[in-house]
């Protein structure tokens, strides 16, 4: 129930004017936004790959109205990624892009404005020595985000793709993309959808996510493996050795500012662990959903609401 809510509020402009201008608001925000300029993202970024850890970085706008605002992604992207190169971090750091934010819910040419825009970042990805990886949003546009994925990869093979183990239709995505190049982020899924496409259940949605696991792990693609639940992270190394996988066959990933302490451990123990780093000024929805998905967020950022004593 409170996910929902959660959910919910993530499109309320009145509940975000109010978390924007809360005092307290800020602090909260950083734990998991790596601030608002590409200079704080870019110095969060260095530090995470000093300790091992690899990066993607999301520049956050999912919320446009006009092509002008998706031109402005664009050239975010290409900015972002003119940064990674000029550091030297190369495939250490990809990028995940909305394709909202590019365009793709704008009338009937969205989709079409959306790889238009968005295959010039896959390019610079390509010249950087990179990759792009593209986020999937509510149900409504995974039809369509999968095709610009097809067209990327004829292009650009490495682009991967993010699949949402709560949609009926995922099993069956899975395996169309369990194949040699592709990379596959798999997500329990962040959005409120209903449940004539969507498990309701959170026990439900564990089990698909796992039967999904067993079919990346099983396939010939690159599986990206984004839980922070000990119990998936333990059924993904049993995977990886029942298929013969090594580590740097698949990875993890795990959000920034979310159990530090494990993705170190992981890569001490000799796992690839990526972190997804948003930033910018467009934060609210992505903040919010963060929320929705674990009750801890929740009290973190409620604590932070009461006067200290």
């Amino acid at each position: 129930m409170l996910g929902r809510m959660l959910l919910t509020a993530s499109r309320s402009d009145r509940l975000r004017d109010f978390v924007a201008t809360a005092p307290v608001t800020r602090p909260v925000v950083d734990r998991f936004v790596a601030g608002e300029e590409l200079s704080e993202a870019m110095a969060a970024v260095s530090a995470l790959t000093e300790a091992g850890l690899d990066v993607t970085i999301d520049h956050l706008g999912e919320d446009i109205t006009e092509p002008a605002q998706a031109e402005a992604n664009r050239d975010a992207y290409l900015a972002l990624l003119a940064a990674a190169e000029e550091l030297g971090l190369g495939s250490r750091v990809e990028v995940s892009v909305k394709l909202s934010a590019f365009g793709q819910g704008l009338g009937a040419d969205g989709h079409a404005l959306a790889l238009e825009n968005v295959r010039p970042v896959a390019e610079a990805a390509s010249r950087v020595g990179t990759t792009v990886t593209l986020d999937m949003e509510d149900h409504t546009t995974v039809d369509s985000t999968l095709d610009i994925l097809d067209k990327l990869r004829a292009e650009h093979p490495g682009t991967g793709a993010v699949l949402q183990s709560y949609l009926f239709r995922t099993e069956d995505d899975c395996r169309r993309l369990a194949v040699e190049g592709s990379r596959v982020r798999l997500v329990k899924g962040a959005y409120r959808e209903p449940a004539s496409v969507a498990y309701q259940d959170r026990r439900e949605v564990d089990l698909a996510y796992v039967r999904c696991l067993k079919i990346l792990m099983a396939g010939d693609g690159h599986p990206m493996v984004a839980t922070h639940d000990p119990r998936l992270i333990a059924i993904t190394r049993e995977l990886a050795l029942v298929n013969d996988r090594v580590p740097g066959s698949y990875e993890f990933q795990m959000l920034y500012g979310i159990r530090a302490a494990e993705q170190q451990r992981l890569v001490e123990e000799g796992e690839r662990v990526r972190v997804y780093v948003p930033f910018g000024t467009d934060w609210y929805g992505y903040f919010t959903r963060r929320l929705a998905e674990r009750p801890a967020n929740v009290a973190f950022f409620l604590r932070s609401f009461l006067p200290s004593r």
